[in-house]
């Protein structure tokens, strides 16, 4: 086995004990990257230089004798919508190309305090607005198992990496979905954390409002789940920076190994394909030990319209400007679509908004703590076909159903690979989406490492150029 096609907790344990060196793990990475990211264009921005000299102080840390860091040595990507000193935060957009960092976001600190090396700056579609991804500043990202189907988004950069061995941790950003997806659609692991879990602020921007400070959070993609607790671990250290962090502990106490399975959450079309991974997920769970009801979740429509409205309180209030000025064509389409769907709050909508999230959480934490596990779809399909938004949109926003309402309560959601299957775009990833009570994602870890361990294994994708 390559060294870049190792996870990264292996990678850390390696150079800790001296088998190979940060440098040699770095020059490996970046040559997968020179070899294939020409075909999936998920990296879009790099500093060998910088790699290298993080990986050389590594090594140099190593031969004092010093304590290592949990990821010394770990490749990982950032999106291009968290700040990193010295390079522009685009969040995928012309009009940011010159917005140059000069300071790191707490995650992106985090991540380098642990040790990690980070590669490159990983695509994301204009404003983060979708499920796939493309822009006019940076093109189209690939899926590396198979370009006819979106590598998802908006972390579709994240995610096609790490799926093509560019990296073992790919650092996402979920407001709808996008951590979530994009490991679905590749075939990783991936976690949207609870928010406040991990620290998250752009020094370079202004501070946003509130629908994205109730509902964005910051989290990793990975290819295996230990690798998740790793990067999750490193990733939400404390930092003051932001107000909404809760510095919670990693680990709960005991809790009943009682899984809900909810295959049609309020009569969502689940395709039999879909289906056939989340009643697998669920065998995995019961030969582990679990007990796993059938049953119906609490809401998801109305967190859904809800999120929706605080969405584009924001979308409107804070970005209209910005809309114009970039005029990207995908994303006006998708936001008028938006628009047709759900129409621009006023006041009063935001505010019921508001005021309904805290019940709907009351809902989910009740019916939680008799079920700490609910088994859900990541989509009603398959990956979609790639851009399929762009001709499909209604079809495409049904689908994402418990992509859209869980984050309203900020609860935790993990995406579990299952395995592949054959859909009318061909080979396609598939798996199940893990919800769990707020702060336990340590649940979430237990159920995909069971769920994983009686699987096929994560292999790492060669795209075709």
């Amino acid at each position: 086995m390559e060294i870049w096609e190792r996870d990264g907790s292996t990678v850390a344990a390696m150079i800790a004990a001296g088998e190979v060196s940060a440098r040699e793990v770095t020059e490996a990475t970046l040559a997968r990257m020179d070899a294939v990211n020409g075909a999936i264009n998920a990296v879009v921005a790099r500093d060998d230089a910088a790699a290298l000299a993080a990986a050389v102080a590594v090594d140099a840390a190593r031969a004092r004798g010093e304590a290592l860091g949990p990821m010394a040595g770990v490749p990982v990507t950032t999106k291009e919508n968290v700040d990193q000193a010295g390079f522009a935060t685009t969040n995928g957009l012309r009009v940011q190309k010159d917005l140059v960092a000069e300071r790191d976001n707490p995650v992106v600190a985090n991540l380098k305090r642990a040790g990690a090396v980070v590669v490159g700056r990983t695509n994301t579609p204009a404003f983060s607005l979708r499920w796939f991804t493309r822009n006019s500043l940076r093109g189209h990202t690939r899926n590396p198992h198979n370009a006819a189907i979106t590598p998802g988004g908006s972390s579709g950069g994240a995610a096609s990496a790490t799926a093509a061995g560019i990296g073992a941790v790919g650092h996402g950003t979920d407001i709808g979905g996008s951590i979530r997806y994009p490991a679905y659609a590749c075939g990783l692991q991936g976690i949207r954390p609870t928010l406040g879990r991990v620290p998250a602020w752009n020094p370079s921007s202004p501070d946003r409002h509130i629908g994205a400070q109730l509902m964005a959070v910051s989290g990793p993609h990975a290819r295996s789940v230990a690798d998740l607790r790793l990067s999750l671990a490193a990733m939400a250290v404390p930092d003051l920076r932001d107000p909404w962090q809760v510095p919670a502990p990693l680990v709960g106490g005991d809790y009943p190994r009682r899984a809900a399975l909810c295959v049609t959450p309020e009569g969502l079309a689940t395709d039999p394909l879909v289906e056939g991974a989340l009643r697998d997920a669920a065998a995995r769970l019961i030969d582990a030990g679990w007990h796993v009801d059938e049953v119906d979740c609490p809401p998801l429509r109305a967190p859904a319209r809800c999120q929706a409205q605080l969405w584009l309180a924001e979308m409107v209030r804070g970005a209209a400007e910005a809309f114009v000025q970039e005029d990207d064509p995908d994303a006006i389409h998708v936001l008028a679509e938006m628009h047709k769907l759900t129409p621009v709050p006023d006041l009063n909508k935001v505010l019921d908004a508001m005021q309904a999230r805290v019940g709907f959480l009351r809902e989910w934490q009740e019916f939680l703590a008799t079920y700490p596990v609910v088994i859900l779809p990541n989509s009603a399909e398959p990956p979609f076909p790639d851009l399929l938004d762009l001709t499909e949109f209604p079809r495409v926003i049904e689908a994402q159903l418990t992509q859209v309402g869980l984050p309203l309560m900020g609860l935790p959601g993990l995406s579990v690979f299952t395995g592949f299957g054959q859909s009318a775009q061909g080979r396609v990833p598939l798996g199940a989406q893990l919800v769990g009570p707020r702060f336990r994602e340590d649940i979430l870890f237990d159920a995909a490492e069971a769920i994983e361990a009686r699987g096929p294994a994560i292999e790492i994708a060669t795209p075709v150029s």
